[in-house]
């Protein structure tokens, strides 16, 4: 069944946000073009399951990313995540997104390659294809999800499976297919402007100004900006 333009496209980027820097903000802004997304979502994750616990307080990880997207009217702050008791799981933010836009809405889940490789380790995995399609996106220092042979069996069969070449394929259904999106690759990760911070070195350029000025303030990271 084709979607007609007025269903809304929705992108929904999760992640820790520890901090959110300008690798982030440009994958959202071309997925904005690459995918004619109506909106992007960015959904600072409470308390994940499957990696350490982020540095950064919940609020001032969530109070980044608002001042990371000032004025930008197709980005938004979604706090569910740091405001629900006890572990994150995506899929449980899925099914609320599901329910709230609901079943003719095209959903988006934007993920990294990292993540995406141990996709199979999260929380009834396999239930995102039923309420999403999954954009992979590039990280620095991993290699393509086109490499099928450094997966997973149980992640390659799905990908092999419900993999699309052309983004305007994922407006004809509403979930369930994997797009993997050529996006710019910036040289830019959070642990990076950690570790730079932490020596008392510049992060000028590798973040929005009023985020670094914001890290500054509130003395994050144990460093100096």
């Amino acid at each position: 069944m084709a979607i007609i333009d007025k269903i809304p496209v929705v992108g929904i980027y999760g992640g820790t946000f520890d901090p959110i820097h300008y690798g982030h903000l440009r994958i959202a802004e071309e997925l904005l073009d690459i995918i004619g997304l109506s909106r992007v979502i960015f959904v600072p994750s409470g308390a994940p399951r499957l990696r350490a616990v982020p540095e950064a307080s919940k609020h001032h990880r969530s109070e980044m990313v608002r001042l990371a997207i000032q004025g930008n009217s197709l980005f938004s702050l979604d706090e569910r995540e740091i405001n629900r008791p006890g572990m994150s799981t995506t899929v449980e933010s899925l099914r609320e997104y599901r329910s709230e836009w609901g079943r003719n809405a095209v959903l988006i889940f934007i993920v990294g390659i990292d993540a995406f490789r141990k996709i199979n380790q999260w929380h009834h995995w396999r239930e995102l294809f039923d309420l999403c399609h999954i954009i992979v996106v590039p990280r620095p220092g991993y290699l393509s999800v086109d490499d099928h042979q450094n997966l997973p069996e149980e992640i390659r069969t799905e990908l092999i499976a419900r993999c699309v070449l052309d983004a305007k394929d994922l407006k004809l259904q509403t979930h369930g297919a994997i797009y993997t999106a050529q996006t710019s690759l910036l040289e830019i990760s959070a642990t990076q402007i950690r570790s730079l911070i932490s020596m008392g070195r510049s992060i000028r350029y590798l973040l929005p100004e009023n985020v670094s000025d914001y890290i500054k303030i509130n003395h994050l990271y144990a460093g100096k900006t």
